[in-house]
């Protein structure tokens, strides 16, 4: 990292995916705060208030970190010893210092006065250290609160990061945890180990949560297997999928089925003709990019697409164009030539979908998918209860709820049903910790609640009641094994009287 930081031209250091690149999915990072954005060549970002361009991350290796300077450019930031002169004096406690906003000597005309003369932020902290008369009768602990602090405020310090399921599930439960239904984090990664998501595997998975779980298995599955996503509506949503930049090898084994036509596919009564009836000004899907793409989106989809960004108030528009585009070769039909070669390609677009519903109605009629993920708005009771028979014996489900009513409901359902084993209605607890040298402790805030899972395993019904010569057979055996000789009826101790 420091080797690419000295050099003046951004050159690519590893080789691979440690380095950044024109068009690569990354998530920008300033203390606790995350947002999912597209390298693209002059495109003005805006991030924590600020706005820059994207033009000098390219060719440095993920995860350096870089300075706002003047212009919106990016400049990576040199790794200095913290000085330490300001700390030496620190007072034995804070109870004589009172906070009346007079200690500090520069006012606010004067901070904005050395931001117009071009004075790196690190200049400005220590200026306003120095203006400080209450700095040096603080403790240690509360200067270096101080100090970071006025850090966060005045230095613009951005790190670029690789995208990952961790990283995008505390964005968005941080930002916009209504998005993804309010999953935690702690407890999509119980998701993904309790449905034993691993490469190679056959799954199902039915969420409305921007695509975020579909992402994290695509992400676990490492492009090896095959999932089924089901979706309502005129298409899947994957605004979160997309800011993962899979590769195209990882969208070969993605394919999607309407939610609408599983009845008909479990009663035998489906073919491609219902497929060519659904309407197709809804939505179009494009499994170039594994995105949902096309001239009309529903208001879900546009709401799920502005996810990423922080700042609620700006311009829809503005919001908009901050989000990676999901298609980079669409073109509009004003762009894309004339008007019947817009057509022909909508239909061509059309009947990919199609061939691939056909292909996703094929795997789901096999049933015997190797696992089940269900985390949905909807109740999960009819869906789980639709939805099992597509999984083989002996193979995990997991449905997700925000809440625990439906999950208790679809419990005693299942029970009643039968053909599943080792029900499990749980919740995770998560508490976060602040750890530094001579304070750690649980910190303040913490999460109410991360939603509930209802977890279990899949087993051959018994299908007795099928066959009545089985049952007849089987009633009669029983019958003989519970009736005791009559002799050992009679054999009972007699007391002594």
């Amino acid at each position: 990292m420091e080797s690419s930081e000295e050099q003046p031209g951004p050159q690519p250091q590893y080789p691979g995916n440690h380095c950044i690149r024109d068009g690569d999915f990354v998530v920008l990072k300033r203390e606790d705060v995350f947002k999912a954005v597209q390298v693209q060549r002059r495109k003005k970002v805006t991030f924590e208030k600020q706005w820059f361009y994207l033009d000098n991350v390219i060719g440095h290796s993920y995860g350096t970190t870089f300075e706002v300077t003047n212009g919106g450019s990016l400049q990576p930031k040199k790794k200095k010893e913290e000085p330490t002169s300001e700390t030496k004096e620190a007072g034995t406690d804070n109870r004589n210092i009172i906070d009346d906003g007079k200690s500090q000597k520069l006012t606010q005309d004067d901070i904005k006065a050395l931001k117009d003369k071009g004075i790196k932020g690190e200049e400005i902290v220590q200026q306003l250290i120095e203006n400080s008369t209450t700095f040096r009768d603080k403790t240690e602990f509360a200067q270096d609160k101080y100090i970071k602090k006025k850090k966060k405020k005045y230095e613009a310090m951005i790190t670029v990061v690789k995208p990952s399921t961790r990283i995008l599930s505390v964005m968005y439960y941080a930002r916009e945890p209504g998005k993804i239904n309010h999953m935690r984090y702690d407890t999509l990664a119980q998701m993904l180990t309790l449905g034993n998501i691993r490469a190679g595997n056959k799954m199902i998975v039915m969420e409305t949560c921007a695509g975020l779980v579909l992402g994290a298995m695509m992400e676990r599955m490492g492009g090896f297997g095959s999932i089924i996503q089901l979706y309502p509506g005129g298409g899947p949503v994957r605004a979160a999928t997309a800011c993962f930049g899979f590769p195209k090898s990882f969208l070969s084994g993605l394919y999607e089925f309407p939610l609408n036509k599983v009845d008909s596919l479990l009663n035998g009564t489906f073919s491609a003709e219902m497929l060519s009836s659904e309407p197709k000004d809804n939505a179009s899907v494009e499994e170039s990019n594994g995105t949902l793409e096309g001239k009309q989106t529903s208001e879900q989809e546009n709401e799920d697409s502005i996810a990423e960004a922080p700042e609620s108030n700006h311009p829809e528009e503005q919001e908009r164009m901050e989000i990676v585009s999901q298609d980079p070769d669409y073109k509009e039909p004003k762009d894309s030539g004339s008007k019947k070669d817009y057509i022909q390609e909508k239909q061509r677009r059309q009947e990919e979908q199609k061939k691939r519903h056909l292909e996703a109605a094929a795997l789901l009629s096999e049933r015997n998918a190797d696992g089940l993920i269900v985390a949905s708005r909807f109740h999960p009771t009819p869906l789980l209860l639709s939805l099992l028979d597509f999984v083989a014996p002996s193979r995990p489900f997991v449905v997700y709820c925000q809440y625990k009513e439906p999950l208790l409901e679809c419990y005693t359902k299942l029970r009643e049903r039968g053909g599943v084993i080792n029900l499990r209605l749980s919740e995770t607890w998560l508490r976060n910790y602040q750890v530094l040298p001579d304070r750690s402790h649980p910190k303040l805030l913490m999460s109410g609640g991360g939603g509930y899972l209802l977890s279990g395993f899949t087993v051959a019904m018994d299908n007795l009641k099928a066959d009545p010569s089985l049952k007849s057979s089987t009633s009669t055996l029983e019958s003989h094994k519970t009736e005791e000789p009559a002799a050992k009826k009679r054999k009972c101790p007699e007391s002594d009287s």
